[in-house]
């Protein structure tokens, strides 16, 4: 019985000491990992790749392989965890140590994630995170299809609380066309048909530029078929205040993708063969066209409008492309319709007229119309500016009409659309329509006098007196020829 008691009582001191002993995964505690600077509509994918103990200099020990990795594969490849660990410690996020290891673990990661989380605009929590060291990552393809996204760079990150700012962004895009009457550039500029209009194109590069191994750079621009591309565009590298043109470095292609556009293209598929760019750099596009007969008229406008095409996966190998949202640029121009009619409104043929435009204080000819059989002159592609109306002949019989010297205004808004158009002139009223642009103008030619000289009765006067005129100097000239014969 002694010694049944002393083995019950040897058994006992062994569970109590036991009981004692601290176990590692009695920690419960969870941390909240607070993503800074996001947009809606991403899926973040988070895999824990190491776990262990969290202390209180927040230091993560007791390290093992995560519930994120595939175990068998991981230590294959990698070895230990601790020793992989070990490797890695005292580097930053942000080194070229941590960003190869991020990129090395993705074929080992498993099939489901650690935790999903949907991101919101601005601020997107993740919470519940056990101890450990984890991988954050977009879903693979998630962003397929999603124009003006790029996938967030690759984040490692011990689960503590704690706020990250993450690295993603996008390019920009902006379009801009030169006014004809200044060195300006603006989303909107009048012009005169057989003009040439040039535009100016500036991107920028992602923030996490520098996380890409190869990054794609294409301008993708299309315009109006009423404009005529004229092989002139330039590319310019801009770094601060020092610009250096690249041109040569891009490939310049035209296409047709249908009856209402034609497309330029102007890119390279890896502008880190480029020197001396980074995340600051700019790209300027600069090109011309000339707008031709097939113009719209009034606030429609000719549309001119351009997307950026870019690589938007940074750890990806399969070069993935997104396109900016689209810049649009408009060319307005006008027409004038002179319709000629008789004091009764019937239209009157037999006029030509003259248009002027006053450039450098002279007026200088920009169209003419020879008299013919037409009633109705379109003088059309035509912007804002002074202007003088001739009637170059004058139908037989009419009186000519005075010189009609006029003023043509549009209104453009500060998004680029037009607002208004007017004609204005101290002798001549003129209808606008800004939706169309046309403004008209009807020239009534009145009828000459009709003098005595040109028939009727007045003719048969002019004979009678005339005929007595004669006669009575005939008569006179026999009567002064009787008496000096006398």
């Amino acid at each position: 019985m002694k010694k049944i008691k002393q083995l019950l009582m040897t058994i006992l001191v062994f569970i109590l000491a036991f009981a004692g002993l601290p176990v590692v995964s009695a920690d419960t505690t969870t941390y909240t990992i607070q993503l800074n600077g996001t947009t809606a509509g991403h899926t973040y994918d988070i895999y824990q790749i190491f776990s262990g103990t969290l202390d209180a200099s927040n230091t993560l020990t007791n390290i093992e392989w995560g519930s994120g990795i595939e175990k068998g594969s991981i230590e294959f490849y990698m070895g230990q965890a601790s020793e992989k660990a070990a490797s890695l410690s005292g580097k930053s996020n942000d080194s070229e140590e941590a960003k190869a290891f991020a990129k090395e673990l993705i074929p080992r990661l498993k099939s489901e994630p650690t935790k999903t989380v949907t991101s919101e605009a601005g601020t997107t929590i993740i919470s519940g995170l056990e101890p450990g060291y984890y991988l954050i990552k977009d879903r693979e393809n998630s962003l397929s299809n999603k124009h003006g996204e790029s996938y967030t760079s690759l984040i490692l990150q011990v689960a503590k609380n704690i706020n990250i700012t993450i690295k993603s962004s996008v390019p920009t895009l902006t379009k801009k066309v030169k006014s004809s009457k200044s060195n300006t550039y603006s989303s909107a500029a009048e012009y005169t048909i057989g003009d040439k209009v040039y535009f100016e194109l500036v991107a920028t590069l992602p923030s996490n530029y520098a996380d890409y191994s190869d990054y794609t750079l294409i301008f993708s621009d299309f315009m109006s078929r009423a404009m005529t591309y004229n092989h002139d565009a330039q590319v310019l590298l801009q770094n601060g205040s020092e610009v250096t043109d690249i041109t040569n470095e891009f490939y310049k292609s035209m296409f047709y993708p249908n009856a209402q556009e034609n497309n330029l293209e102007v890119g390279k598929y890896d502008i880190k063969s480029i020197p001396n760019i980074s995340a600051s750099s700019k790209f300027i596009l600069r090109y011309s066209v000339t707008l031709g007969e097939e113009a719209i008229f009034g606030s429609n406008g000719n549309t001119n409008r351009a997307t950026v095409v870019y690589s938007n996966h940074p750890y990806s190998t399969e070069g993935l492309r997104s396109q900016t949202p689209w810049a649009v640029t408009k060319v307005y121009t006008y027409q004038l319709k002179v319709n000629k009619v008789k004091e009764n409104q019937q239209a009157l043929a037999g006029a030509g007229f003259t248009l002027y435009k006053k450039v450098n204080n002279q007026y200088t000819e920009i169209k003419k119309f020879e008299a013919g059989s037409e009633t109705t002159f379109d003088f059309k592609g035509l912007d804002s500016g002074d202007y003088k109306l001739v009637e170059s002949t004058v139908p037989a019989g009419y009186n000519a009409m005075k010189d009609i010297e006029f003023t043509i205004s549009g209104t453009i808004d500060s998004i680029g659309a037009l607002t208004n158009l007017t004609a204005t002139s101290a002798n001549a009223t003129f209808e606008t329509d800004v939706n169309t642009g046309i403004i008209t103008l009807k020239v009534v030619n009145k009828k000459g006098a009709l003098l005595p000289n040109t028939g009727g009765i007045g003719t048969t006067i002019l004979y009678l007196v005339g005929t007595s005129l004669v006669l009575g100097a005939g008569l006179l000239f026999v009567i002064k020829k009787r008496v000096s014969t006398k």
